[in-house]
């Protein structure tokens, strides 16, 4: 249920009863009433919700938005409604004014919904793959992965609470010249530790973690390896080395509260022939061809031209993409066409991926790739996300005790904790870049963002404990009389509770969870100024009843829009 949808129906309805009312008594001439918009006015003093109907309708009725707008108020019924009153503002905008009692029926809703409270359907069952994380299983879990994680998780639950059909996916890039040299790196470790002089790639894997999985497979294994030709020898440790850091993968993101329906094998694509078919289609439609025993892709303006602003013909040669090599190897770019086309083979109405922004260039050509196989390029929507740095003691930190090179994932959680290393990441536009301050994340302070919104949620549960210490016992929330709440914090608190449907929506709609947590500082802002004023616990038992059971709304309000982030709701802190 959507509170403040249901006040737009019902005033959208009004008007437009009160338009057709208009032209029956021969006020106003029109055939059809365009669309409008009833929303919340981002200045109070603009009322409670504004309409533009007046603006749109000029046109059609041929008449200056503010008469019509005169007109339409003076038909308007407003018998069994929550209006209170309505004027005209600025060029023709009608401003309403509600009666509190619209609020009153919040608190028993949340109540009543309970976890589901803020869910809607916007989503009707829409089948959605969110793509991420998809680290390289050539080392840990960094600083992007963390962001992409947290990013990617709290989007799957945000769509999933918004009425879509969720699927997440890891992609394991566990083939090509990545993972030869993971063999090759893990060879010169694993010679060393026997006492050779073992040669190390010059672009070799140097973490610490190489080092180790070398001693492990020593360790489990023996040295019977050493036997093994080269070629064979480094295939065996890499095969090793991808169980071993796959496993370790879902370990740390186990921590991070964040696990995956399908791990995706890049070498699936390969050994199943689906790359393969993908090329020969692309060839069948002659959007590839063959030259020098290497398969290219055709540029998407290979040969044209263009005429400049100088009226000057301009060539926009691009050059043509190889997807399969001379020696028979295919590229990264076919892998991912292939496996692209093989996400909407599944049925998925839409895919999305989460990607660094040093893909950026990839974007435009994977959309086209997909349009070679019929399938609508808006269909995929690639997110983008920037640089993470971190700073400790206004110092930019650079290097892990875990992997010699960068700071990790496992690392992080470590120092500032799940909650703090979720939520920050999420609070973000992916498309910003972002500097982690990890002595700020650590602080038990009302400047921590997700220390303010837990301390919101923990205060309450104090209150409600409180309660029954007194000795008053708790009402039934859901029938609770909350028309004895008249001060302005307990309306703006309802109000806030209100709009959660709303931010639910649209923040799954723009794929943007990160407005869930301005959400939550303005819904926990707005309790903390509802306590500091209102007396809670007081003698007068309806008015304790309903402070309780608004406090207690905006707890099950705040806990649930934690939970889509994959951040816990403390009860004490």
């Amino acid at each position: 249920m959507r509170p403040i949808v249901d006040i737009k129906n019902d005033l959208g309805g009004r008007l437009k009863t009160a338009l057709t009312l208009a032209k029956t008594g021969g006020e106003l001439s029109f055939d059809t009433i365009p669309d409008f918009v009833v929303e919340i006015p981002r200045e109070q003093a603009h009322g409670d919700f504004a309409a533009n109907i007046a603006l749109v309708m000029a046109k059609e009725a041929r008449m200056a938005p503010r008469k019509i707008a005169e007109i339409i108020l003076n038909r308007l019924d407003t018998a069994d409604s929550f209006i209170d009153r309505a004027e005209v503002a600025g060029a023709g905008f009608i401003n309403f004014f509600l009666k509190k009692n619209w609020l009153f029926s919040v608190p028993p809703l949340v109540h009543e919904m309970g976890d589901r409270y803020g869910s809607v359907t916007v989503g009707s069952g829409k089948k959605v793959q969110v793509e991420f994380v998809s680290a390289n299983p050539t080392g840990l879990l960094h600083m992007g992965n963390a962001r992409g994680g947290a990013i990617g998780d709290a989007l799957a639950k945000l769509l999933s609470f918004a009425d879509y059909d969720v699927e997440k996916e890891f992609y394991i890039n566990d083939t090509g010249n990545q993972i030869r040299l993971l063999g090759a790196s893990l060879d010169a470790r694993f010679r060393e530790l026997l006492g050779e002089d073992a040669v190390f790639p010059e672009d070799g894997y140097h973490g610490e973690d190489v080092k180790a999985t070398a001693a492990h497979y020593l360790a489990e294994k023996g040295d019977a390896l050493r036997a093994e030709d080269e070629g064979k020898r480094q295939e065996i440790l890499a095969d090793y080395a991808l169980e071993e850091k796959l496993a370790d993968m879902k370990r740390v993101l186990a921590l991070y509260g964040v696990e995956f329906d399908v791990w995706f094998s890049e070498r699936s694509l390969h050994s199943s022939g689906k790359v393969k078919a993908a090329m020969d289609e692309l060839k069948e439609r002659g959007i590839a061809y063959e030259k020098e025993g290497a398969l290219l892709l055709k540029a998407e303006h290979s040969g044209e031209e263009k005429q400049s602003k100088a009226g000057e013909r301009v060539n926009l040669e691009e050059k043509d993409e190889v997807l399969i090599r001379a020696n028979g190897v295919p590229t990264y770019f076919a892998a991912d066409i292939a496996y692209h086309k093989d996400k909407f083979d599944r049925g998925f109405d839409q895919v999305i991926d989460i990607w660094g922004a040093d893909h950026h260039g990839h974007v435009a050509r994977m959309k086209r790739a997909i349009s070679f196989f019929g399938y609508d390029p808006d269909q995929l929507t690639v997110i983008l996300m920037q640089l993470v740095k971190l700073y400790q003691s206004g110092e930019l930190v650079r290097m892990s005790k875990r992997s010699g090179q960068y700071v990790t994932l496992e690392d992080l959680i470590e120092e500032v904790g799940y909650d703090a290393a979720r939520y920050f990441f999420v609070m973000r536009n992916p498309d910003s870049a972002m500097d982690f301050d990890l002595d700020l994340a650590k602080s038990k302070s009302a400047d921590n963002p997700v220390f303010y919104v837990q301390y919101a949620h923990a205060r309450i549960c104090s209150i409600l404990r409180q309660t029954q210490v007194k000795g008053y016992a708790l009402p039934n929330f859901k029938t609770v009389d909350y028309s004895v709440l008249g001060e302005a914090q307990e309306g703006a608190l309802m109000k806030k509770l209100a709009d959660l449907p709303e931010e639910i929506a649209t923040a799954a709609e723009t794929l943007e969870p990160h407005r869930l947590c301005v959400y939550l500082h303005d819904l926990a802002s707005s309790f903390h100024s509802f306590y500091n004023h209102c007396h809670v616990n007081t003698e007068e038992e309806s008015l304790r009843n309903a402070r309780l059971g608004l406090s207690r709304a905006t707890a099950i309000a705040i806990k649930n829009v934690l939970a889509i982030l994959g951040v816990n709701a403390p009860t004490e802190m």
